[in-house]
């Protein structure tokens, strides 16, 4: 990190703490734009992208937002940009960064995902309608396929082999990919009787999708899952990620338990990122470790460093007071 870009983040903390970032011009939000992205980006990627790369079945790009294939980086980049355009827009009064954008992340980035999907036509809360669930004869399993499909023409990139994502589907009810892809059938046929409303909300959305070059890392048939990292750093920043939303969880239900707090935080740091689960030392060099797990544990074997660390992981595990 150079000079000038440790300035500004220290220059954008402080804006933030004076609620003034909100009051500067767009001149001067441009040149705060990238130390905010740099800082957000992680923190997007936990709270909000993992999520929902999880739930598309994307498992290879829930690794870490370093592995995301095309079907989903345009959709965390869409993320990550709500996220920091609120943040150098608002006029709140921020004493931690980090806490704020990993409280905040989720609100702001279904907002800007909803008016995205309404600005293609897409159904800003996919629903079931009185009268489509006639056309599919109330078949429970037709009417969710059919939410499925409103959702899907609203999510951006994702075609490929097939124009529906039917092997997911086909996962979710126990069928076959042909099988699921008949239901679709069934299901967009009903959606047609209704002409106006299948081109505004289906086939409109549709025409926004583009097809990526290529699908998900380990995505593809004979792909291995997980697909092997080109690069041990690689494999260890996606195990901090993993490990940190891991962390956060887990000391919220400690405190959740009326557990003491300070003993909670020092506990689920000792556990997760020193002892582990030793798969993460498959492809390592015997007794080889990384920098990362030495600079932890020289902070958690230093008191008043550890009392520092504790309290900043409450602030962002608790969130902001106000």
């Amino acid at each position: 990190m150079t000079h000038d870009h440790e300035y500004t983040i220290k220059r954008l903390r402080e804006l933030a703490r004076a609620g003034d970032l909100g009051r500067l011009s767009e001149a001067e939000r441009d040149v705060l734009r990238p130390a905010a992205y740099d800082l957000a980006c992680s923190i997007v990627f936990d709270v909000v992208y993992r999520r929902v790369a999880r739930n598309r079945g994307h498992h290879a790009c829930a690794r870490g937002f370093r592995h995301l294939g095309e079907c989903c980086l345009d959709g965390f980049h869409d993320d990550l940009e709500a996220v920091v355009e609120r943040l150098l827009t608002t006029t709140e009064q921020i004493n931690d960064l980090e806490a704020w954008i990993a409280a905040r992340a989720p609100g702001f980035a279904i907002d800007a995902y909803r008016r995205r999907r309404g600005a293609i036509g897409a159904p800003q809360r996919p629903r079931m309608t009185k009268w489509l669930r006639a056309a599919l004869g109330d078949d429970p399993w037709l009417c969710r396929l059919a939410l499925r499909i409103q959702e899907w023409v609203g999510v951006p990139g994702g075609v490929g082999a097939t124009l529906w994502p039917v092997d997911s589907w086909a996962g979710e009810r126990g069928i076959s990919p042909s099988e699921a892809q008949a239901d679709v059938e069934k299901v967009l046929v009903a959606m047609r009787e209704r002409p106006k409303w299948y081109h505004d909300h289906i086939e409109v959305p549709l025409g926004h999708k583009t097809a990526p070059v290529g699908g998900s890392p380990g995505e593809g048939a004979g792909e291995p899952r997980p697909l092997p990292p080109g690069d041990p750093g690689e494999l260890d920043d996606a195990r901090a990620d993993d490990l940190a939303t891991v962390a956060v969880e887990a000391i919220r239900a400690g405190l959740g338990r009326g557990e003491d707090a300070a003993a909670t935080v020092e506990t689920v740091l000792r556990e997760l990122f020193l002892h582990g689960s030793g798969a993460d030392e498959i492809g390592r060099a015997p007794g080889a470790g990384t920098e990362r797990e030495e600079r932890v544990s020289a902070l958690l074997d230093d008191p008043v460093a550890l009392e520092i660390l504790i309290e900043r992981v409450l602030r962002i595990v608790r969130g902001p007071a106000g």
